[in-house]
């Protein structure tokens, strides 16, 4: 999918952070919009900001909870009703949560993985049929570089986003085996400049805003060069897109390293005494 201009892009999460700032780029490229997310007031500033940037721009909105697999299913049904053959669907959609295994409450752990994996598993589940039935299409699935090394206190987050990861590269397989019309990607951000580590859910005795103020000093990328190395990505058809310089020294050492990565990793945990 090398051209964007008059593609049907769904994007859900789009209230804020890179969901926002990837259905304002898409827009930008002429995309016509499927955008959702729970948050409504947030949805309704990304609509208003791409009409400002965009004035004729073809946007439609849906309040969503991604963790409801049947609302996504009749989400999927109702789009395809309404806008005919969808090109792009992008389940970006996600939450963080901050707590040692030994501390999480089984609430939350399943809150989070409810959204962040469920929430990916019932977007392809719902529009993958459609995305079958287009010329060209192009599946995109937000992972994490926490999808590709495992760190202290993230062991609910590693666990969804790794899950992302496996889903999405078996998934790519099968469809080039079975649809080689239908592109699959998985990306891996590193830091970037969003509210999630504010919105977080954190153990009975961490501080959310230490936390969030750590993850600011990590969070090197806006959400807007986070969106445009995505869509340059998409163009390309790349199985894999790493976001931000971090996000690449990260898989770079992985590569080079293997499991002996976690000793930089608990280094990094007892200088920000994270443990």
């Amino acid at each position: 999918m090398t051209q964007l201009k008059g593609q049907v892009a769904v994007v859900t999460g789009a209230g804020s952070g890179i969901g926002q700032a990837l259905a304002q780029a898409l827009a930008n490229e002429g995309c016509r919009l499927a955008i959702s997310d729970i948050n409504e007031t947030g949805l309704e500033v990304t609509l208003q900001r791409i009409l400002e940037a965009n004035p004729n721009a073809k946007v439609v909105t849906q309040k969503l909870d991604v963790a409801d697999r049947e609302s996504v299913l009749q989400y999927a049904k109702a789009l395809h009703d309404e806008l005919g053959e969808i090109n792009m669907v992008i389940n970006n959609a996600g939450v963080a949560l901050s707590s040692g295994v030994d501390e999480v409450k089984r609430e939350d752990f399943e809150w989070l993985v409810n959204i962040n994996f469920w929430g990916v598993v019932n977007g392809c589940e719902a529009f993958l049929p459609y995305l079958k039935q287009a010329k060209s299409s192009h599946l995109i699935n937000i992972s994490s570089v926490f999808g590709m090394i495992a760190v202290p206190r993230q062991s609910s987050y590693n666990a969804a986003k790794f899950a992302v990861r496996g889903y999405t590269e078996a998934l790519r397989q099968e469809m080039r085996l079975n649809f080689p019309h239908v592109e699959v990607s998985c990306v891996h951000p590193g830091g970037i400049a969003t509210e999630i580590a504010r919105n977080a859910r954190v153990s009975e005795n961490e501080n959310k805003e230490e936390l969030a103020a750590s993850f600011d000093k990590l969070a090197h990328t806006t959400p807007q060069k986070a969106a445009s190395i995505i869509v340059a990505g998409i163009k390309k058809n790349k199985p894999r897109i790493m976001v931000g310089w971090d996000a690449h020294v990260i898989h770079f050492l992985y590569r080079l390293l293997g499991i002996r990565y976690q000793g930089l990793t608990q280094l990094l945990a007892k200088k920000m005494d994270y443990q």
